[in-house]
């Protein structure tokens, strides 16, 4: 995957930390199952998922403050209304919030959207350095560049009489 720049590295760090805190902070020792803060809190009757919801929402925030398109934003806020909604039923919420990691799957797929949005903001020629290249499979920016459009245009013109600059035949 290709490098993202150092402000969303930095970024996604910070909220893949919080993400860890919220999801995977401790292991339960006899079961080998990592719980979280939103798995703890979840215990406490209706203001524990009230406040697990705090930062699920800060890092649904923080992805589009990074440039995340709608789908992902959606697909984000679906995860965190799944965890919300089935996680407020006394115990199986909990035991489902210990399964689900809602936080985890976001950063997930913010990181996963930055990075493959990162490959369509490079240069044309560090895009092409990075997959075999052919005339049948050229990349479209490459396909609609002048250079491209003449080398093709030359080859395409049908034949016909060549006519003098002022309409005279030559």
């Amino acid at each position: 995957m290709p490098e993202l720049p150092s402000h969303q590295k930095e970024e996604l760090l910070t909220l893949e930390r919080l993400a860890q805190r919220m999801d995977r902070a401790f292991r339960v020792p006899l079961l080998g199952v990592r719980v979280g803060w939103d798995s703890i809190a979840g215990l406490v009757p209706g203001v524990g998922d009230v406040l697990a919801l705090a930062p699920a929402v800060y890092i649904l925030f923080r992805g589009f403050r990074m440039g995340a398109s709608a789908p992902v934003l959606a697909r984000m806020a679906a995860n965190i209304g799944i965890d919300t909604l089935i996680g407020s039923i006394p115990l199986a919420g909990d035991l489902f919030d210990v399964a689900w990691k809602a936080n985890t799957r976001n950063i997930a797929l913010l990181r996963r959207h930055l990075e493959e949005n990162g490959i369509k903001g490079e240069p044309l020629p560090k895009r092409l350095g990075k997959r075999k290249f052919s005339s049948l499979t050229a990349p479209r920016e490459l396909r609609l560049s002048p250079a491209w459009a003449g080398n093709q245009s030359s080859q395409r013109k049908p034949p016909g009489v060549r006519r003098h600059p002022l309409g005279r035949p030559m």
